[in-house]
């Protein structure tokens, strides 16, 4: 009996296996079964292949397999149900080639949403961009599109959020835009559109986020803005709007933000009556042209959270700065640019965490700060304050970025806040040694103290800084051995230019892999060139000029290339040695156009304006002047200077791959050999110098066709032959030919050979014509005395005849 039940027990449990293997392999079946249509995957797979495939970069298409499902692609995502595409996520894939009219996106056309956005899809935006009826979101920004954009846009009904900002485009907004009446966010900034508001929009009832910043809009707001009674943020920035600022904007109940800023608006700025609570938290109006006084109606915003009138406008008088103390909901201040009246007396009613008050003729240290315990951002740059800080100051609990540049702060620094993370303190007046107690600070990210009167030694301790990126230490009168232990990892731009630093280049540096710029300018630093800095990827800027650095730049073997330089002035040292031909091959950003990475560099500009708080500094030789370069300029000049050096032999033929040089100064050597005709191939190149060297032959007449070239050099050479007659250059001073014995024409005064022999040619002929000429008077004269003496003869014979 138990061997029967235990039987069947057995049955049972085979029976239970039996059907759970077979649940389990249908449901695997299902799993495995491709979610994916044939035709979305043709179609997203003849999409992918219409870029071009040899742009290098982290592309999501790369990872897309044709025998797989395509919902499971990456950027991809499907509709459970049908199988269709609904989602092509591709931002930032490195796409490059135009968006066709019949690209096969097109055919995907149950798309909700695209975002193609931060590829170079260069080309016009095409009309059959409405095929794409169901879709809600199109993002395409920072794609390179150019013309203007298509009014099939407005068939896009479903369209919810649209981003075209970052491109290229012409004209205006189309009025077909005024269909879209489910949109809620436009983005449109830096998109190079133009004409008036576009009214269109009053019609977008729905609208949440309008950004049309940065383009080039002009005249007068509409005076129903109100209309838009969603509407959260409002962005109109760097346009050239004009007029008075309709007080309906600020009646819009659900504003939140309000950035108006560098426009041309004028006369007084109206609130209007705002009879409920407005909600407006952060209101942005500096760099217009407003009249008259801030108004006290400013008090009715009573949730302003931040509030910048940075230059509000210019030579209007000055502000009582106790206007401001009725926003008791204010977080940030950005006064720059006002002239205030501070009270010695003031006090701020509530805690600030963020004020901004450079450039407000203020002659003494806010005493008011003294009890803003939570302020986290403090810049009182480019004032007229003097003397010590006060040490309460420091004490500070909560200061991280703190700007004091530019005023006249004087006497020792003896410490810094112990949660500073930013200390700008250039341009004043500070003495003595940095202070070692700096390197107690953990957080520090950047320390700028150029142009003051500190002395002494770069502390050692700034080893323990595993967080600097920036330092700024030029132009004061540091001294001893340049520290190889200082170095931080993550440095990014480091600047000790003008001091009194001596020893060797830290080698340390190679491991500072995010470094971009480096300038050791005027020190006595003795040295051999630093082969090693080729290995670091990103370095844009190397300044090792006024030093003592010798010996080659050339190392056989080694890698010759710095890739991303775009700015390499090795001038007034003692290097030596002869350049080989290919030595420029591997000099990559200068040889392509490239869009600088220099937002890490250059500063970064602060909540609410659009001032960096401090800027690199790189002085460079240009058409024979010195030219002091600062923040932007960066992003403009690629230039080279090896001047005043000891090189020889050639100059190297690989210098005509460097397209995109402006500044060549390659001046007070021992270059020898022809000037190399390929300099015509630079055509972006606007000064050069091959002055004080030993070249010989010919200027290259090609030269002349460099539409650029506004400056040249060459005088005190070996050149010889006559002078090219193309206008760059002989619009070129006389001293720019000087001392090069063989060289003749204009603008020098010496005549070329053939120049004579055809002049001595035609003063004989000259000669000749005069001769014939007198031989001819001569002739006439004769004949005429001919003619005459036997006349006059016979006229003496009949008068004696007649005479009685």
């Amino acid at each position: 009996m138990m061997h029967c039940c235990s039987g069947r027990r057995m049955i049972t449990i085979i029976k239970w296996s039996l059907c759970l293997f077979f649940c389990l392999s249908h449901s695997t079946l299902v799993i495995t079964k491709d979610l994916c249509l044939p035709d979305q995957r043709d179609a997203l797979w003849d999409f992918k292949n219409e870029f071009d495939p040899s742009i290098y970069g982290d592309k999501k298409t790369e990872t897309w397999r044709n025998n797989t499902d395509c919902c499971s692609w990456d950027g991809i995502s499907c509709d459970p149900k049908t199988g269709k595409v609904v989602e092509l996520y591709l931002m930032n894939s490195f796409l490059s080639g135009p968006l066709r009219y019949d690209s096969s996106l097109f055919r995907l056309q149950h798309l909700h949403n695209v975002n193609l956005g931060s590829n170079n899809l260069s080309g016009m935006l095409p009309d059959s961009i409405e095929n794409l009826k169901h879709l809600r979101v199109l993002s395409l920004g920072g794609c390179n599109l150019f013309g203007k954009i298509p009014s099939s846009l407005g068939n896009l009904s479903h369209l919810t959020n649209l981003d075209l900002s970052a491109n290229d485009f012409t004209g205006e907004l189309p009025g077909s835009m005024g269909n879209l009446n489910k949109l809620t966010e436009l983005h449109l900034g830096s998109a190079k559109l133009s004409g008036n508001f576009p009214r269109v929009l009053l019609n977008l009832s729905s609208l949440v986020r309008i950004d049309l910043g940065y383009n080039q809009f002009k005249g007068m707001l509409p005076s129903n803005l109100s209309s838009l009674s969603k509407l959260e943020y409002f962005d109109i920035s760097g346009n050239s709007f004009s007029g008075t600022v309709p007080s309906s904007l600020f009646m819009i109940p659900s504003l939140i933000s309000l950035y108006l800023r560098v426009n041309e608006f004028s006369g007084p700025l109206d609130i209007g009556n705002i009879s409920s609570q407005s909600n407006l938290q952060n209101l942005y109006i500096g760099e217009n042209n407003f009249s008259g006084t801030i108004s006290g109606s400013i008090s009715r915003l009573v949730r302003l959270s931040f509030f910048s009138l940075y230059f509000w406008s210019a030579g209007k008088g000055i502000v009582d700065f106790s206007i401001f103390l009725h926003l008791k909901s204010l977080e940030g201040l950005d006064l720059s640019g006002i002239h205030l009246n501070i009270s010695s007396t003031l006090h701020l009613p509530s805690p600030i965490d963020m004020l901004m008050l450079s450039s407000c003729n203020i002659s003494e240290f806010p005493m008011f700060l003294q009890n803003q315990t939570n302020m986290f951002y403090l810049d009182i740059s480019a004032n007229q304050i003097q003397g010590q800080i006060p040490e309460w100051f420091w004490r500070l609990p909560a200061l991280k970025f703190v700007n004091i540049a530019q005023n006249f702060f004087s006497g020792e620094l003896t410490m810094l806040p112990d949660s500073i993370e930013h200390f700008l303190g250039s341009d004043n007046q500070f003495s003595g040694e940095i202070p070692r107690s700096i390197c107690e600070l953990d957080n520090l990210a950047i320390l700028v103290l150029s142009n003051n009167n500190f002395s002494g030694s770069i502390p050692r301790c700034f080893k323990n800084f595993n967080t600097i990126s920036i330092l700024h230490l030029r132009n004061n009168s540091l001294s001893g051995v340049f520290p190889e232990e200082f170095i931080s990892v993550k440095l990014i731009s480091l600047d000790v230019g003008m001091n009194w630093l001596s020893g060797q280049l830290p080698k340390s540096l190679i491991n500072c892999t995010s470094l971009e710029f480096l300038n050791v300018e005027d020190n006595r630093i003795n040295d051999t060139f630093p082969f090693w800095l080729r290995s670091l990827p990103g370095l844009q800027i190397l300044v090792l000029r006024f030093n003592e650095f010798h010996g080659p730049i050339y190392s056989p073997g080694s890698s010759m290339g710095f890739p991303t330089l775009r700015i390499f002035d090795i001038s007034e040292n003692s290097f030596t040695g002869v350049l080989p031909s290919e030595y420029f091959a591997g000099w990559t950003t200068m040889s392509s156009v490239r869009v600088a990475r220099f937002d890490s560099i250059i500063g970064f500009a602060v909540a609410g304006s659009s001032q960096a708080p401090y800027h690199n500094y790189v002085v460079l030789t240009i058409k024979g002047l010195k030219l002091a370069l600062v923040g932007s300029g960066f992003k403009i000049y690629k230039s080279i200077d090896v001047s005043g050096n000891k090189f020889e032999g050639g100059i190297p033929e690989s210098i005509d791959l460097l397209k995109e040089l402006i500044i060549l100064n390659m001046s007070n050597n021992a270059f020898t050999g022809h000037i190399p005709p390929s300099l015509s191939n630079l055509s972006d190149l606007q000064s050069l110098d091959l002055s004080q060297n030993i070249l010989s032959g010919e200027i290259p007449p090609d030269i002349g066709k460099l539409t650029f070239l506004a400056w040249m050099n060459f005088s005190y050479n070996r050149l010889e032959g006559p002078i090219p007659q193309a206008t760059q250059i002989q619009s070129q001073n006389i001293s720019s030919f000087s001392e090069n014995p063989g060289l003749c024409g204009a603008p020098l005064l010496k005549k070329c050979g053939g120049e004579e022999e055809e002049e001595e040619g035609t003063k004989q002929e000259q000669d000749e014509d005069e001769e014939k000429e007198e031989k001819d008077q001569v002739f006439s004269w004769i004949a005429a005395a001919v003619g005459y003496v036997p006349g006059f003869f016979c006229g003496l014979t009949i008068a004696y005849i007649l005479t009685p």
